[in-house]
């Protein structure tokens, strides 16, 4: 059982790191972040705030914290269910949360760099908006979880497998979501679309694989 091998002060210490971001983007983005809450069935979030959107900002930088740490944790109790029942060790847990930090800013920067040689800047900051705020979303649903599943839970494939369904399910909303709102134009580039797909959606997708199955090495 991974709550018998795995000691959870650290994993306590990072989950309350992911609740004071979420905390802090509550209060200081009151409105906001209530508008957030619904994004999945309420397009109103992706038209108000998209057009306010920066380069950095503080809302999403807060909640991009909070789903890297998400993210990385449930990457981990993923790993020991489904694949090596290993006890928690701090430097390789770094190493997969520095690792899924970088493979995502990484593929932002790559993204805007297109978007400004191809002079789509405004497009491909919108798409960006619409991606980051879904993954954004994923972070936030996964903190209770992972506490569940830490804490209360006993993580079994069944289990695993079902969140994955649901982190895909609602990254595929976010897709559909932004292929509706740029439909004619992809459509009408549908050769450049699957390039893009491929090499920047799929891609990074397959390192992480790599590298979260690789991480115990």
């Amino acid at each position: 059982m991974l709550r018998d091998v795995i000691s959870n002060d650290w994993f306590t210490l990072f989950l309350l790191l992911g609740l004071v971001c979420i905390t802090v983007s509550k209060y200081v983005f009151t409105h906001r972040f209530k508008d957030f809450l619904a994004v999945v069935g309420n397009s109103k979030y992706l038209k108000i705030y998209a057009r306010d959107q920066k380069f950095i900002d503080g809302f999403d930088a807060l909640l991009f914290f909070n789903g890297i740490i998400s993210i990385s944790i449930f990457a981990f109790i993923s790993y020991s269910t489904l694949v090596d029942g290993s006890a928690f060790n701090l430097n390789l847990f770094f190493k997969l949360l520095f690792g899924i930090g970088l493979l995502f800013l990484i593929k932002v920067l790559l993204e805007r760099l297109i978007g400004s040689v191809f002079e789509i800047d405004e497009l491909v900051d919108s798409y960006l908006f619409q991606k980051t705020t879904f993954k954004n979303f994923t972070g936030l649903i996964l903190l209770p979880i992972n506490c569940l599943i830490i804490y209360t839970v006993n993580p079994t494939k069944v289990i695993i497998y079902a969140i994955l369904a649901l982190i895909v399910i609602i990254n595929i909303l976010g897709f559909l979501s932004s292929f509706k709102s740029y439909q004619k134009l992809l459509l009408n580039n549908i050769f450049y679309f699957i390039l893009y797909l491929c090499a920047l959606e799929i891609g990074p997708y397959l390192i992480l694989f790599k590298l979260i199955k690789d991480f115990n090495a």
